[in-house]
């Protein structure tokens, strides 16, 4: 009978272009660490997202604002991997941290509004198998996720849903109202 090994840490990844971060990314960033038990939070920053228009801000100043955001917080990493892939797809993210930890569970934390779209990602389904996926409430989003094709096919044991009080803001209301 073979042994299973055991999971030496628990470790969030908090994807996205963050363009730009804001209260309400370190908001789920800190409850994540405590709700979830991590070890740490990776805020792990991509240089473009596919889905969405060219970023407002550089790479370079949404790494500094995200680094200026959660000041010292140790348990809270501020990453960009695409230069190490040479891909801005999750999936090979996933796929790259599973492998340099191999004994780690990992968590994917996204709002309730990505997993709407989480189906036009690539290989979205095989999440699954390198991570838990943890949704954040997003308003005016429920109806909306529990309908969703995501919901509806994946594993219901590997998604967690944490009910909190996030502050409702997006970086897209901050873009749209920056630009008017």
């Amino acid at each position: 009978m073979r042994r299973e090994k055991k999971i030496k840490k628990k470790i969030g990844v908090f994807g996205g272009t963050f363009d730009p971060p804001h209260k309400g990314h370190l908001q789920i960033a800190n409850f994540s660490l405590k709700k979830l038990k991590l070890d740490y939070l990776i805020w792990a920053i991509t240089k473009r997202n596919p889905f969405k228009k060219k970023p407002m801000l550089s790479l370079k100043s949404r790494v500094f604002l995200s680094k200026k955001f959660i000041k010292n917080n140790k348990r809270i990493k501020i990453k960009n991997y695409d230069k190490y892939l040479k891909s801005n797809k999750t999936i090979d993210l996933l796929k790259f941290l599973k492998e340099k930890n191999k004994r780690t569970k990992f968590y994917f934390i996204m709002g309730s509004d990505n997993l709407i779209k989480f189906h036009k990602w690539d290989s979205w389904s095989r999440f699954q198998d390198l991570c838990s996926i943890v949704i954040f409430p997003r308003q005016g989003y429920l109806k909306k996720t529990l309908a969703c094709k995501a919901y509806k096919l994946l594993r219901k044991e590997k998604i967690i849903f944490l009910k909190s009080k996030i502050a409702n803001i997006s970086s897209s209301k901050i873009r749209k109202n920056y630009l008017v």
